[in-house]
């Protein structure tokens, strides 16, 4: 990803469909984190005072929505570049996230204080050991919080749509951007976050409609979002 850095923040580079994915997912977790500790989501600052742990942030495209929504949040990425252009990108906004290079094991081991939300987007497809990864997240979380993770369905739709549609016809993301045999099905997301001590509580789909806009949803055959606890 520290290829793409330069052009993370461009809505009509490279990371185009993550623009327009993000108010999408980031509303919707805002969402279910303000009601889960008895915030109005449609309030001022709903996430004020919670602890949150942006996993693979990259330039910060959801660390900054979180933050605008009141959070603390500490962005975790080991790309150098991409958290070079996340830090001045927040500075110039007025915002006040802690970006640290790394990954969450590394995080763990420092023994440091634990979030009230950990949220890992479009993250886990790309990781070869999904059962440890769940396990860092979980162990990241403060008791009564919650992690959120985003990713891809393993379905022939995904593989004509997120594959050979963004990556070969329409050049929505760079070529090989995705595995489509790293896409992770549903079920095989909660048996994983079961395994760490987690329950799913919530699902939803994210849905691109024919415009390139997004929404939540009940299909989930493409792109989905989970809140486990």
């Amino acid at each position: 990803m520290d290829g793409l850095a330069a052009r993370w923040w461009d809505p009509k580079g490279p990371m185009a469909p993550l623009h327009a994915m993000n108010p999408a997912r980031c509303g919707w977790i805002v969402a279910r984190l303000a009601r889960l500790h008895g915030r109005d989501p449609a309030g001022p600052a709903p996430l004020a005072g919670l602890r949150v742990l942006d996993v693979g942030c990259g330039a910060g495209l959801a660390s900054e929505a979180l933050a605008r929504a009141g959070a603390q949040v500490t962005g975790l990425d080991a790309a150098a570049t991409a958290l070079a252009v996340a830090r001045a990108h927040a500075a110039a906004a007025g915002l006040a996230i802690l970006y640290r290079q790394g990954m969450p094991e590394g995080l763990l081991a420092e023994g440091g204080p634990r979030f009230d939300a950990v949220v890992a987007l479009e993250v886990i497809e790309h990781v070869a050991d999904r059962e440890a990864f769940c396990r860092h997240l979980a162990a990241l979380m403060a008791p009564g919080g919650a992690v959120f993770v985003s990713t891809l369905n393993r379905t022939s739709r995904s593989f004509v749509m997120a594959k050979i549609g963004a990556e070969y016809l329409l050049r929505l993301l760079p070529v090989g951007t995705h595995d489509w045999r790293m896409f992770v099905r549903p079920a095989e997301l909660g048996a994983e976050l079961r395994a760490a001590g987690l329950r799913v509580s919530d699902i939803t789909g994210l849905i691109r409609d024919a415009r390139g806009g997004w929404s939540t949803g009940r299909d989930v055959g493409v792109n989905y979002l989970v809140m486990a606890r």
